[in-house]
């Protein structure tokens, strides 16, 4: 029996989807210490599963492995489609845990192409491998646009940046009770969408904010200047996909960004990947101030989503074997 156990993350943004520039993409993101997934793996002659969502990524790591079978336990697992990462975070799970059921080696990185996983953004893979931030590469626009090429002919974006974030850093991530985000081919129609009107000036001004502000900030751990670069990078993402969303934030992040942003304890926001999970840059003094201002942005009403005040990863999955 092995134990396989990854958590989430938060996508920032992307450095540019204008095929005007050279790079395409360029994910910018960081792993949460929670919530998490847990899966036990063990050996079998057929495919044994106890809930869905493992169905698909399991098939595939069985073809990818070329082994007969396994059985797979969810322990834990956090919503699909809210914007933490779910779908690449359950591949890899899957794919590592049966790799180790049966003594064999293999590397997530590698091997995430097969499994469908770091198609556009490279930082559900690193953090999945590392934790931590990470800017990724991107791909070169004149292979790489809004579909990838034939498997076998790509590889995931290397990150650029991949680093730990300040022990007492915290955020604060807000899920409201809304439909789910984007995926699948309606994910594919909306970025074939931005992709196509991408205005190529926001990326210039994204990569200004990242190097110049989002960068330094983390180097001299300034969480002020943190937040304030998180935030200005997913508002200026927001404009690329503002046609498909229904706004600079697909509602009702919206909402829920404006009023989050009104609190002291609160440093910056953000709108992670399609939503509908939202964000709030904090620290340890202030993550209880945080958290409140979270539960009031929903309404004072924890059924109307869920709010964690959450460490930043500092490491990326575990394996253990029974």
């Amino acid at each position: 029996m092995v134990t396989v156990e990854t958590s989430a993350r938060l996508h920032v943004g992307f450095q540019n989807l204008s095929l005007a520039h050279d790079r395409l993409y360029g994910g910018i993101g960081l792993g949460l210490d929670e919530p998490h997934i847990s899966i036990e793996v063990s050996q079998a002659e057929h495919l044994d599963y106890d809930d869905d969502c493992v169905q698909g990524y399991a098939e595939t790591a069985l073809d990818v492995l070329d082994v007969p079978g396994a059985r797979l336990t969810v322990d834990e697992r956090y919503d699909r489609h809210v914007g933490l990462g779910s779908g690449t975070q359950l591949a890899l799970a899957c794919l590592v845990g049966i790799a180790k059921a049966y003594g064999k080696s293999v590397d997530p990185r590698e091997a995430a192409p097969e499994m469908g996983r770091g198609g556009r953004s490279g930082v559900g893979v690193a953090t999945f491998e590392t934790g931590g931030f990470v800017v990724d590469a991107g791909h070169p626009t004149e292979r790489f646009t809004t579909s990838p090429p034939a498997p076998g002919n790509w590889e995931v974006p290397a990150p650029i940046v991949a680093t730990p974030l300040p022990e007492d850093w915290r955020f604060v991530v807000v899920t409201p009770a809304a439909e789910s985000g984007q995926s699948g081919s309606n994910e594919d129609a909306s970025m074939q969408s931005a992709v196509d009107g991408a205005n190529p000036t926001v990326a210039d001004d994204i990569a200004a904010v990242l190097t110049r502000e989002l960068l330094p900030a983390i180097a001299e751990g300034n969480i002020e200047a943190f937040g304030d670069a998180v935030e200005r990078i997913g508002r200026l993402n927001g404009t690329w996909y503002a046609d498909e969303q229904g706004g600079v934030y697909r509602p009702p992040a919206g909402d829920v960004i404006e009023r989050l942003s009104q609190s002291e304890g609160v440093f910056g926001t953000g709108q992670s990947s399609w939503g509908p999970t939202v964000y709030g840059v904090t620290d340890v003094a202030r993550a209880t101030q945080a958290r409140e201002a979270a539960t009031a942005a929903l309404g004072g009403q924890v059924p109307d989503g869920t709010v964690r005040v959450v460490e930043p990863s500092a490491s990326g999955y575990s394996l253990t074997r029974e």
